[in-house]
């Protein structure tokens, strides 16, 4: 049977207006294959990147594979080499030197790599009611409640006075212990009930369970307390001093995993933002011989404002750029602002179950693709970097042309909130950015929900843009 014959009107709708349907209908067999293929990968870095630094090792060791080298400041780059800077342990700038002048400006993706966890206090360990505690400092934005009665590991660093690191990873396998916070039970609840949402656990409430076997021993104080001490002693060599030098969190104890009966979904602790980060990373190592000079920022501390040596209001970047343009006689200043950048972070994805904060016709929806966010900020657009309409129509071009799915979204509607990203701090150095990245639903929980669709073309836009 012959197609029925489109009317001038339908053909007129087809040129003008943005289309509304499903745009993973444009997708083959192969390609959704390929695309659950590509998050095998993604849940295995979940899985051992619960925390920046080990999202740097993971990073440093998949960049190691890929023919990258370690960066000498002294060193005269050309086109092909390939370099990573390790800051601190906790941030990382990957380069490929491109065909052309670093003078043209680099191709720039930045992501973050922290995420809301429970951070442990510098004097955490105490004893109550018969039980030992960890006292902690929660870190970034959450909703507390969300933290309680449920399973929690312990990854971090210990230092101690001489400097012997020692590192800290309970609860993630199968014969670990695992940790958690308590809440009150429903039949002694009534005046928590009271609360309102933001306040139903406070943040002094947030102590940590770890042990309630007491030292053998009648005659001391803290008993319990001392039992979890010289555990910790023996396995580690360590005394309750050696807290206040150490760098320990708690996050979610369990595994990604796919959601749904169809598979398309991905459930994990962590998506914001290491969704963008792991796309980016797969996307630096595959551009191999760029035309511009491709540079991967996988930054710390945004979830609390990108302060400190690990954040991108630091000027480790900038310092980069500059180490890296002067065995050229290049100002590094003229290097920046000719730069693009893709500020890679997440967006909200359009929620049903919570329809009255959205903005339907400019909200993100799950496999509609990458999400691209022209302006974040609150209110009045403030706290925001707005990317310029030539820079807008540059990356819709260049996604295009490369056959990537993608979108457009706002955080929500204009006085019901909003975020922001490090998109402002790198338009502060005079660089051409806009936000790129995967839509969420229940950001910032302990347990997040992406599509597969989407961090595939997630990836697949980084790559066009790196070889733009």
């Amino acid at each position: 049977m012959s197609e029925t014959k489109k009317s001038a009107a339908e053909l007129l709708q087809e040129d003008l207006l943005t289309s509304g349907k499903n745009k993973v209908l444009k997708l083959s067999a192969k390609d959704l294959s390929e695309a659950d293929s590509f998050c095998e990968g993604y849940k295995a870095f979940l899985n051992e990147a619960k925390t920046e630094r080990e999202a740097v090792t993971c990073a440093i060791r998949m960049l190691n594979a890929g023919g990258f080298e370690e960066f000498d400041r002294n060193k005269r780059y050309e086109a092909g080499d390939r370099v990573y800077l390790n800051n601190r342990g906790k941030a990382l700038v990957i380069a490929t030197i491109g065909k052309r002048s670093l003078s043209e400006g680099v191709h720039l993706v930045a992501a973050h790599i922290d995420s809301p966890r429970i951070d442990l206090k510098p004097v955490p360990l105490y004893e109550d009611g018969q039980l030992a505690l960890f006292k902690t400092h929660y870190y970034g934005g959450i909703k507390k409640y969300q933290w309680t009665a449920m399973p929690l590991s312990l990854h971090g660093i210990i230092v101690k006075k001489d400097g012997t690191q020692l590192t800290v990873h309970i609860g993630e396998e199968e014969n670990d212990p695992v940790f958690c916070i308590s809440d009150l039970l429903p039949h002694l609840g009534m005046e928590q009930s009271k609360r309102t949402l933001a306040h139903g656990i406070k943040g002094e409430e947030l102590n940590v369970l770890v042990g309630s076997r007491p030292y053998p021993d009648e005659k001391i104080s803290d008993p319990i307390k001392l039992n979890v001490m010289k555990l910790l002693h023996d396995k580690y060599g360590i005394v309750e001093s050696d807290f206040i030098s150490a760098d320990l969190c708690l996050v979610p104890a369990f595994k990604a995993r796919d959601v749904g009966f169809d598979r398309s979904l991905i459930g994990a602790y962590g998506h914001d933002d290491r969704v963008c980060a792991y796309t980016a990373l797969q996307a630096a190592i595959e551009c191999a011989k760029p035309d511009f000079t491709s540079v991967t920022v996988l930054t710390d501390k945004e979830e609390v404002g990108s302060d400190g040596n690990t954040g991108l209001q630091s000027r480790y970047l900038e310092y980069f750029i500059a180490d890296l343009a002067k065995p050229h006689q290049i100002d590094g200043r003229l290097v920046l602002s000719n730069s693009k950048c893709l500020s890679a972070d997440v967006n909200a994805a359009f929620d049903p179950t919570f329809p009255g904060v959205y903005e339907k016709q400019n909200s993100a929806f799950v496999n509609q693709g990458i999400v691209i966010t022209k302006y974040t900020g609150s209110g009045g657009k403030g706290g925001t970097s707005e990317a310029a309409a030539e820079f807008v129509a540059y990356i819709r071009d260049v996604l295009d042309k490369n056959g990537v799915l993608w979108q457009t979204g706002e955080l929500g509607k204009v006085d019901e909130g909003g975020g922001g990203t490090v998109a402002k701090f790198l338009a502060n150095l005079d660089i051409d950015v806009i936000d790129a990245g995967v839509a969420v639903i229940s950001m910032h929980a302990p347990y997040e929900i992406v599509a597969k669709v989407d961090v595939y073309n997630t990836y697949a836009a980084f790559k066009a843009f790196l070889n733009a």
